[in-house]
């Protein structure tokens, strides 16, 4: 029995140590399901990274094939970790008591005693035991290792090891950590940059640069001198390397258009609740949106700019936010999308998206009113040459109380046809035009623009015509976007699709069926309009910020006390809009539409489109050009205008002045054209010094005293002689009138007597000679008193 006892215990003591090491020893099968979850990374639409969502667990990761890794990082990783690792088994034994004889005598050890192999085991399949040195851990780990060298090929296992090592900085990974620390994708490194990352894992954070820059050169170095050593890199590549400088990130974990990833993980939830992608079980998500980076430098860029210049030049104009959209029209997409003017600054509440909070517009709402008042299937059915009555007027409000608007510059310019209304943005007749097509009307036009933030209709007034209500800057710039299209609605996700590592599809967006939502002749006549420089001169001058090296169509808006200002534009290839003020509503002092928002908006709209073909604005058929009285816009007749319907021609009585009627002897009757124009805009036209028939009395309200006057010439006339006719045969004729109780009537130039006439016609010729000269008549009544008429 004893002879058997001995072996017995052998075979139980082999059987216990055999159970120890391997009870739990994980399946090499298991790999995939332990794989670091990969980042949900959201990028601009030619796959440029705005912002990783890193995982509950772990941190940012991407996997990468294998042919997608630099070569130099598959060296460097080799020479620093594994140099046997394509000849070993998956465990190095003279490499492991190599490493385990330097530790012995305290000597640095430079190349990893684990294969590149051992290290994908112990990280993958025994994390639970990455805490413990031991025996029994390091013998599990060269099992692992063996098994995994059988199932599968080095190639496999090299990508296994630098898509899932960590290199510090939460990242899992050589494409993350390239992210990281470089600020680029891994396809982008150079040598000196991979002979650095591939030093990393042996300590990620003694070795991290950005915390001990020179302890990760010291390790680079090693790696350099180990991959020259292999063969992998000549001396002269060495050296070049390690001359080069790093250029580290200055975001390590970077967000570009911050505002933007946000609407887009608002959107990525909604989907994800809609059960149309699951988040969770689909980690590693690549969502590709509308944005272009190039176009959001630009503006972000803009608006920096604008603001540091504001704030240097007058820091008491209180300037400190501004925001950005553009779009592309024809789409509808956003191609950039700048909520404030520093996300991170809590000052100016940067975090707070000012591209879709709403606020007051301003004039930049004007041309929407204008749209329907131009439709020729509207009540108005106005033309660009109809005239509206710009001067001081008192409209009533739903509250019965009055509301009289004042233009920006506190004149009255009476009679201005639309075009100059609407381009030089004047208020009153944008009120006018409110009180034309209507309050409900508008509100409603506006939700089909998709303007849905103004709400109910009976809570405005006239004032919604100056920006009364409150809407955001995307959806404004999208209702321009509807005018850049000829009146087309297009609207399109800002996710253009979502899709698996592999690249596999799971989610692709389509733009909404374009809608037609104004004829494209008022579209037409609009953009006309806005892009007129000379139209908009009476309010912004020319050559304005507002215009650029090609045809643009463009308003600002101002709102009461500086709150807000804007600009909105477009061309038939991009529109952009431009809000600029104070999140918290402070107002801004002096700082408008064209001073504020303008110069980010000629900036990045100039931008954008540099170097690319300029687009007119293309005329539609069913467009009328022609010829209009300047005052009335209708069209013209000798008259000078028929059907004008403020013009007048009427009979004076020269002599009295007053209208003639059949008693008036026809050398006294003289025709004028004279305006016929509404009570409210009389007083503009008299201080124009404008004939007004309202200032023409009856022929039974002249004076029955006697009266003189002269008819010719006229006040302040200018005559020209000419040098090539004979001087004496270049006379002025000198024409008076003169009352029944007239009995002798003189003629006078420049204080002399010309002419002494007793009975009518009374007329004389005067020859015409150089400088400035005085003309009047007197007169001897019959009871011998003396009149005289106006010097001229």
């Amino acid at each position: 029995m004893k002879k058997f006892l001995l072996p017995l215990l052998l075979l139980a003591a082999l059987a216990a140590g055999w159970y120890y090491l391997f009870r739990d020893l994980p399946s090499v099968d298991s790999l995939p399901s332990r794989l670091a979850q990969p980042s949900v990374r959201i990028t601009d639409r030619n796959g440029g990274l705005l912002y990783e969502f890193i995982p509950a667990e772990g941190g940012r990761h991407a996997a990468l094939s294998f042919a997608s890794i630099p070569q130099c990082m598959k060296d460097a990783a080799i020479a620093v970790e594994d140099r046997n690792f394509y000849a070993n088994p998956g465990v190095d034994l003279a490499g492991i008591l190599r490493a385990l004889w330097i530790n012995l005598r305290g000597g640095k050890t430079l190349a990893g005693g684990s294969t590149i192999t051992q290290q994908v085991a112990r990280n993958l399949l025994l994390g639970e035991e990455l805490g413990t040195r031991s025996p029994r851990r390091k013998i599990r780990e060269m099992v692992l290792a063996w098994q995994m060298t059988r199932k599968l090929s080095k190639d496999e296992i090299l990508a296994l090891y630098l898509n899932q090592t960590y290199y510090g900085g939460m990242a899992y990974g050589i494409e993350a950590a390239s992210q990281t620390f470089f600020g680029k994708s891994a396809a982008e490194l150079t040598l000196p940059e991979c002979a650095l990352l591939a030093g990393l894992p042996q300590s990620p954070s003694r070795y991290n640069p950005f915390t001990d820059p020179e302890a990760a050169r010291e390790r680079q170095l090693v790696v350099l001198g180990l991959m020259e050593k292999d063969g992998y890199i000549s001396e002269q590549e060495r050296t070049l390397a390690e001359e080069a400088t790093l250029r580290y990130t200055e975001t390590p974990y970077p967000i570009r258009a911050p505002h933007f990833v946000w609407m887009i993980k608002s959107q990525l939830d909604a989907l994800e609740a809609d059960g149309k992608i699951n988040l969770a079980a689909q980690s590693g998500l690549i969502v590709r949106t509308t944005l272009d980076l190039r176009i959001q430098q630009i503006a972000e860029e803009s608006v920096a700019r604008q603001i540091k210049t504001l704030r240097d030049q007058s820091p008491e104009q209180n300037v400190n936010n501004a925001a950005v959209v553009v779009l592309d029209p024809r789409t509808g997409e956003i191609l950039a999308l700048v909520g404030s003017a520093d996300y991170f600054n809590e000052d100016i509440a940067g975090a707070v998206n000012m591209a879709t909070s709403p606020r007051q517009p301003g004039s930049a709402f004007k041309p929407f009113l204008y749209a329907q008042a131009l439709d020729p299937r509207g009540a108005a059915r106005w033309t660009a040459a109809t005239p509206l009555l710009d001067v001081t007027t008192t409209f009533p409000t739903h509250e019965e109380t009055s509301y009289t608007p004042k233009n920006y510059d506190g004149l009255e310019h009476g009679l201005v046809p639309v075009r100059l209304a609407l381009a030089s943005s004047l208020n009153i007749p944008a009120v006018i035009t409110l009180q034309k097509v209507g309050i409900a009307n508008t509100i409603h036009f506006a939700e089909r623009l998709g303007i849905t933030s103004l709400g109910d209709p009976n809570q405005y007034d006239l004032s919604l015509a100056l920006g009364g209500g409150q809407m955001s800057l995307l959806e404004l710039t999208g209702a321009y976007a509807v005018l850049a299209d000829k009146g087309v609605k297009t609207d399109h996700p800002d996710l253009l699709d979502i899709r698996d590592v592999d690249g596999n599809l799971l989610y692709e967006s389509f733009p909404t069926p374009p809608l037609q939502i104004l004829d494209p002749r008022v579209v037409w006549l609009l953009s006309d309009i806005l892009a007129d420089d000379a139209a908009r001169s009476l309010g912004f001058g020319r050559n304005s910020t507002l215009k650029i090296d090609r045809p643009a169509a463009v308003k600002t808006g101002t709102t009461t006390n500086f709150h807000d200002n804007w600009t909105i534009g477009y061309t038939p290839d991009l529109v952009v809009g431009v809000w600029v003020g104070n999140s918290d509503y402070k107002a801004m002092k002096d700082v408008t539409g064209l001073t504020g928002a303008a110069p980010i908006w000629h900036e990045t709209i100039r931008k954008v489109l540099e170097g690319k073909p300029k687009t007119d604005f293309v005329r539609p058929e069913g467009l009328v050009q022609a010829e209009v009285c300047a005052l009335s816009g209708l069209l013209p007749t000798p008259e000078p205008a028929q059907p004008d319907n403020l013009y007048k021609r009427v009979a004076v009585d020269a002599l009295t002045g007053a209208l003639a009627d059949d008693s008036t002897p026809a050398e006294r009757r003289q025709t004028r054209i004279v305006l016929d124009l509404p009570i409210a805009a009389q007083p503009w036209a008299r201080a124009q010094n404008l004939p007004l028939l309202a200032d023409i009395p009856s022929a039974g309200e002249a004076d029955a005293q006697p009266q003189i006057a002269l008819i010719s010439p006229h006040p302040n006339s200018t005559y020209r002689l000419d040098p090539s006719f004979d001087a004496s045969a270049q006379k002025l004729l000198i024409e008076a009138v003169a009352g029944t109780g007239i009995a002798q009537v003189t003629i006078w130039v420049d204080g002399a007597p010309l002419a002494v006439l007793s009975s009518p016609p009374y007329r004389a010729w005067w020859q015409l000679s150089p400088g400035e000269h005085r003309f009047w008549v007197t007169g001897v009544t019959v009871n011998g008193e003396t009149v005289a008429s106006e010097v001229i």
